[in-house]
């Protein structure tokens, strides 16, 4: 990331050369591999990276709790370098850290003192129950209920807890649980320890990917827990808790999206030259670097400039940014999904054989578009919350940003940008105003609009300033902003389309405010600018 971080920069090091070599002598390809066909969790390499010798979780847990006090910056680093890793084990470490969250944002002093720093030095591995068979994103309908139990002076010395849950991370390995529950005032977590009476993990699940996390179901059958595991010692706050913790988790999971996204490219890009076809590498050839590489190097681009600006702003104390998360997770998944899917194409044939890395990281990857959120939850809230600002700014929340834009130099493609902005807020408030949101599909198309402008924005603001410090050149960088800027002004000019004339409307001066893009004149230079990010990539 590109600012001042939280951590020691030596320890964050020292972080990343743990992972560089647990990765070499711990998960060599044939160990992930391995563990791919078997699907079993790797109970030891866990517990050994839980262990003093190691103890990764510590990145995540606050260092009043004996903990790194990595800030979101750095967790996102190493988050995204986990992934790299593999992504099933990835995943099992961000259960413990989603599993820590509720007692983190929602707990007493007493519960975090005690169940927070027992994390830190025990190495506990946590689950986060809240999924249930019929209540995935939608944690409203919650069905799993916490009745009180009362003592003989009818105070609540606990509550008594019945349900299910389902594909909960860890579910079947883990030493302590937090639990969404109904109680009588509403959806509230609690802290469940293994082996109580009345919790019963269920049968492993044999996925598609990820195959080395463990993932279950739970049941609970009169499952006593003592009023003091309440979480927050109040009832009816887990709805705002989960909401807190998946404002910060799905960023965290956007940098899976672009960990597993950057390991298939990073593949993809080695093996373009390597591999010769009609007398020249595969690194030669535009049609199979502008195709199959450059496209998702930009997008990937995109989405770690979007990262770091949410995850600077989380480290300045700033709150509610749930939109954030949804906007950093479904556009930083889907572009790893893209990638990892083109990275089979193209290994051709042998992309397709499970002894190549990339035909399994595309399995994993998969997952992320669904879990922690799927990617049409994530348009639902992005483009309900979105069309709110805009409505009652009047327009000035998205005229602001075009503004902002517009004072780059052209170089970044901000004044490209600029105009796309400008215009999708038009077709924003058009869409309001003739009561076109009522329609899913148009609200899912903005959006795509809104999704596009906000990442685009970080990207470009960061080509302005960015000078060096990454794997990327500034020239790199300035051109990938250019090239995805580009993008969205296509999008906006399409979709603004489908919105309005999609739907049989014809709004006045609608026409004239997607005209002044300027489409054809914004792709002046795009495929230099290709030229550009291609050769770098296969450098």
């Amino acid at each position: 990331m590109t600012q001042a971080t939280k951590m020691d920069p030596d320890i964050l090091s020292m972080v990343f050369d743990t992972i560089d070599k647990l990765e070499r002598e711990k998960l060599p390809l044939e160990k992930k591999l391995e563990m791919d066909r078997t699907g079993e969790f790797p109970f030891e390499l866990v517990r050994f990276m839980l262990g003093p010798d190691i103890a990764l979780h510590l990145i995540f847990i606050p260092s009043e709790y004996g903990g790194l006090g990595a800030g979101a910056t750095e967790i996102a680093l190493v988050s995204e370098r986990m992934a790299k890793m593999d992504l099933g084990v990835a995943t099992s470490f961000l259960a413990i850290c989603l599993g820590m969250d509720p007692i983190r944002v929602g707990g007493t002093d007493a519960q975090k003192e005690k169940y927070i720093t027992r994390i830190a030095e025990e190495g506990l591995i946590v689950a986060y129950g809240v999924t249930e068979p019929e209540a995935g994103s939608n944690v409203q309908a919650l069905k799993t209920k916490a009745e009180r139990v009362l003592d003989d002076q009818g105070r609540i010395k606990g509550y008594r807890i019945n349900g299910q849950k389902q594909f909960i991370t860890n579910g079947g390995v883990a030493q302590l649980y937090t639990i969404l529950a109904d109680t009588p005032e509403g959806p509230s977590f609690f802290i469940v320890e293994a082996g109580a009476e009345g919790l019963t993990p269920g049968k492993h699940e044999d996925k598609h990917g990820i195959r080395a996390s463990d993932t279950c179901p739970l049941t609970f059958e009169d499952l006593f827990v003592p009023g003091e595991n309440l979480i927050g010692g109040v009832e009816g706050r887990g709805l705002k808790e989960a909401n807190k913790v998946f404002g910060y988790t799905r960023l965290m999971v956007a940098t899976f999206g672009l960990g597993g996204g950057m390991a298939s490219l990073e593949r993809a890009a080695r093996y373009s030259k390597e591999r010769v076809q009609f007398g020249t590498t595969l690194a030669s050839k535009q049609g199979y670097t502008h195709k199959l590489l450059v496209p998702h190097a930009v997008q990937l681009e995109a989405a770690r400039a979007y990262i770091e600006e949410v995850a600077r702003r989380l480290d300045r104390g700033e709150q509610d940014l749930q939109v954030e998360g949804s906007i950093a997770k479904y556009f930083a998944t889907e572009a790893g999904d893209a990638m990892a899917n083109d990275a089979i194409q193209a290994f051709g044939g042998y992309g397709y054989m499970r002894e190549y890395e990339v035909e399994k990281i595309k399995r994993d990857v998969k997952i992320l578009p669904i879990y922690e959120g799927t990617s049409e939850i994530q348009q639902n809230i992005i483009s309900m919350f979105r069309l709110r600002s805009t409505v009652r700014s009047k327009g000035n929340f998205y005229r602001d940003m075009a503004g902002r834009l517009a004072e780059l130099p052209e170089a970044t493609g901000g004044p490209v940008l600029a105009r796309a902005v400008h215009a999708m807020n038009k077709v924003i408030l058009a869409s309001r105003r003739e009561k076109l949101t009522k329609s899913q599909h148009v609200m899912f198309l903005l959006a795509d609009m809104m999704t596009w402008a906000e990442v685009g924005k970080a990207l470009c603001h960061k080509a302005a300033v960015y000078q060096g410090g990454q794997s990327r050149t500034p020239s790199f960088i300035k051109a990938a902003a250019r090239i995805f800027a580009r993008e969205t002004a296509e999008k906006v000019y399409i979709n603004g389309l489908r919105v309005t004339r999609g739907c049989q409307l014809v709004v006045d001066g609608m026409a004239e405010v997607l005209d002044g893009i300027r489409l054809g004149e914004a792709m002046e230079g795009n495929l230099e600018d290709m030229d550009a990010v291609g050769a770098e990539l296969v450098a």
